[in-house]
């Protein structure tokens, strides 16, 4: 559910210009439908979709240095060795997107791996605050910026020139620290066993509506704010601070959701496990086909941001299904498959029907 739900949000980089993605009417907008498919995106995904992939992989961090202890590996070289292969990649994937979270992700991947063992009341404390300093420290760094919102650059308005020092180094602060910020929060869930579904469906019941009202009241209250002020620069950064109040509550609202969901057993849930078994291949499948799409061949079209939904339908699609036809025929997605035969140094089997005590 979160590699797929990043794509609405990456959709709109590959498509029109960069200020769309944070500014509605900056781009795409042609129809009423258009300003309903882009005001539903802000509320509903924007950070909230990223906010889950960044739980997760902090819970990947943690499961990956455990297992390795389980099999008597040196657990922090191995890992370590592990995120400069995520750098690598991440590298590579920002020569053709410059939106990539990856590199990011390798560099937060140590400091996670370093606080790991300490007490889930401290690490979801620390995770919550750095979580939220770039959306709470966004008023300061708002008032930076005149009532043109030249400072802005292309964050805000279509065209525009660069940003300031101060916008882009709020930004920088914004991303990363709630990238670290929900992957500390993931190690958190992990070991309270929250994550995993240890609890019981009436506590996932509570959490998803609790996280998902508190959440979208506080989120959707942004769109109406920046809406009644006609997408003014005044509140471009200001206009965060709600954004960023309403994400946590809401990805564990969703991430309660998708545990009760995960529970049932069926065709659906099947394609989209796959899906996540494959997380790193149809994460850059993504990239190649909206930047081979959406940025080269259509370049020349002024899309809208339904047509780009309609495009998000079509990826959707194609990945529950290669995803499922994948992996009938082999153990790992084929960049999944890269990065552990890198990660351990050695040929690791592919085919189902190779046995040996290295796989699994």
């Amino acid at each position: 559910m979160a590699v797929l739900g990043i794509l609405p949000m990456n959709a709109l980089a590959f498509g029109l210009a960069a200020a769309a993605y944070f500014n509605v009417s900056a781009g795409g907008i042609r129809q009423p439908l258009d300003w309903v498919a882009g005001v539903a995106t802000m509320i509903f995904v924007n950070q909230k979709m990223m906010a889950l992939f960044s739980l997760l992989f902090g819970v990947g961090v943690v499961v990956f240095a455990d297992r390795a202890k389980a099999k008597g590996r040196r657990v922090v070289w191995l890992s370590l060795w592990r995120f400069v292969l995520l750098l690598i990649v991440g590298l590579a994937h920002t020569a053709v997107w410059e939106g990539d979270v990856l590199v990011l992700y390798a560099l937060c991947a140590p400091i996670v791996l370093l606080v790991r063992k300490l007490p889930a009341g401290l690490l979801m404390s620390s995770g919550v605050v750095l979580a939220l300093a770039g959306s709470l420290a966004a008023p300061l760094f708002q008032n930076t910026v005149s009532a043109e919102g030249t400072e802005l650059g292309d964050y805000w308005s279509a065209g525009a020139g660069d940003r300031s020092d101060a916008v882009a180094g709020w930004f920088y602060l914004d991303v990363s620290g709630r990238a670290l910020g929900l992957m500390l929060i993931g190690v958190a869930l992990f070991r309270l066993g929250i994550v995993q579904g240890q609890r019981d469906d009436w506590y996932y019941r509570r959490m998803a509506w609790w996280g998902l009202v508190a959440g979208t009241t506080v989120t959707a209250a942004e769109s109406v704010l920046r809406i009644a002020n006609d997408w003014s620069p005044d509140y471009a950064l200001t206009g965060h601070v709600l954004t960023g109040l309403g994400t946590i509550p809401m990805a564990l609202g969703y991430m309660a959701l998708i545990i009760m969901w995960n529970r049932r057993n069926g065709r659906h849930v099947e394609l989209l496990r796959n899906v996540g078994r494959m997380a790193l291949t149809n994460y850059l499948a993504q990239t190649i086909l909206g930047v081979t799409m959406l940025t080269l061949w259509w370049d020349g079209i002024d899309l809208s941001r339904t047509m780009i939904a309609v495009w998000i339908l079509g990826v959707w699609g194609l990945q529950l299904w290669w995803s499922t036809w994948w992996l009938a025929r082999f153990r790992y997605g084929p960049f999944e498959w890269a990065w552990r035969c890198a990660t351990y140094r050695r040929w690791q089997p592919l085919r189902h029907n190779v046995v040996t005590g290295e796989a699994g």
